[in-house]
């Protein structure tokens, strides 16, 4: 399978941004990307942060316009926090929105001040989230749904609104690069969206795990192998390589003020400069074209089949982002052409 590419768009922003003003910097990138060979857009999704947030549902309904046959996906949408009715009925509203070009990207979240908000235990948070994917498959069937779960039952109830795309839109999973997340995505995912920051050794022995995983459940391979990256592209490495640091260094002292995920190395990068540095030297694409295109050739042997790349974090100013874009499309995409 051909390796294509996906944006994230920069839904989360500082205080002193307009957002209405970022509404129309998304249209614009969302446009640029869709007319560059990009084909798909994601947006996050987080409560009572410490940045300005964008709700990424109706967020990516109002992109929908803009996007082509672009897909338009959640990376990722805090699964146990919601409950899988409305998720389901929401999903299904962006699928028609779109076309049937929508993509559930489902996580579990990390930050307690959320759970708290919500009145939901983050020890109940796995079986709420595995419940939540039953439901959300079962309901996106339009049959009628008996369910009685731990934390959900439905009696003889069908789903409200239909999906375009049988079965609904697919479930990419979000889970850290480690085993537990490895099963869960293999378990309950139609593709797995692997963090920015795992290095390709680490990413080669997690996949042939994360396969084996597929095949001892008999769910055969996977619809995508997908990994994130952080990019910024210049003639000059070393100056994509200070922006990169500079402003996604923003965005993780932003984070950090967070619980990390859990609290393997996985996350060092929450840990400060020196950690970003280390991780991004390793994982992300703060590089020139050419060298871009020779880490994104070693994933593609890997095994990976669809990259998202975030091109902007914090107060990245538009047309800097907007530069990467133009080069990426003019100077890397054609060596996956």
């Amino acid at each position: 399978m051909a390796l294509t590419f996906g944006l994230a768009l920069q839904n989360d922003f500082p205080p002193h941004i307009s957002p209405s003003a970022r509404i129309g910097e998304l249209r614009e990138q969302t446009r640029a990307a869709r007319d560059s060979g990009i084909t798909s857009a994601w947006m996050l999704n987080h409560f009572l942060g410490n940045m300005q947030t964008l709700q990424p549902l109706v967020a990516l309904a109002a992109l929908a316009e803009h996007a082509g046959d672009m897909r338009l996906g959640t990376n990722m949408f805090i699964l146990p926090l919601r409950h899988p009715v409305a998720v389901a009925e929401e999903f299904a509203t962006l699928d028609q929105v779109t076309g049937g070009h929508a993509v559930a990207g489902l996580g579990m979240g990390y930050r307690s001040n959320e759970y708290d908000a919500f009145g939901i235990s983050m020890d109940d948070r796995v079986q709420r989230y595995t419940e939540s994917v039953e439901l959300l498959r079962r309901l996106w069937s339009n049959e009628v749904v008996d369910f009685e779960g731990e934390h959900f039952t439905l009696k003889g109830e069908s789903i409200g609104i239909p999906a375009v795309q049988d079965g609904g839109p697919p479930i990419w999973v979000g889970a850290g690069v480690h085993k537990a997340g490895a099963r869960r995505a293999a378990a309950l995912g139609d593709a797995w969206i692997v963090p920015p920051h795992a290095e390709p050794e680490k990413l080669r022995t997690i996949l042939a795990f994360y396969a084996d995983e597929r095949e001892r459940l008999g769910r055969g391979p996977a619809q995508e192998v997908v990994v994130r990256r952080e990019l910024v592209l210049d003639p000059d490495a070393e100056k994509a390589r200070e922006i990169g640091l500079h402003y996604r260094g923003e965005n993780t002292r932003k984070y950090s003020e967070f619980e990390a995920p859990d609290q393997t190395s996985s996350y060092r990068h929450l840990k400060g400069q020196d950690g970003l540095a280390d991780v991004a030297d390793k994982s992300y694409l703060f590089c020139d074209p050419t060298t871009a295109i020779e880490q994104l050739k070693e994933l593609e042997a890997i095994g990976i089949t669809h990259v998202i790349l975030r091109m902007q974090w914090y107060d990245l100013p538009q047309d800097r982002m907007l530069q990467t874009l133009e080069t990426f499309r003019n100077e890397v995409l054609p060596a996956f052409r």
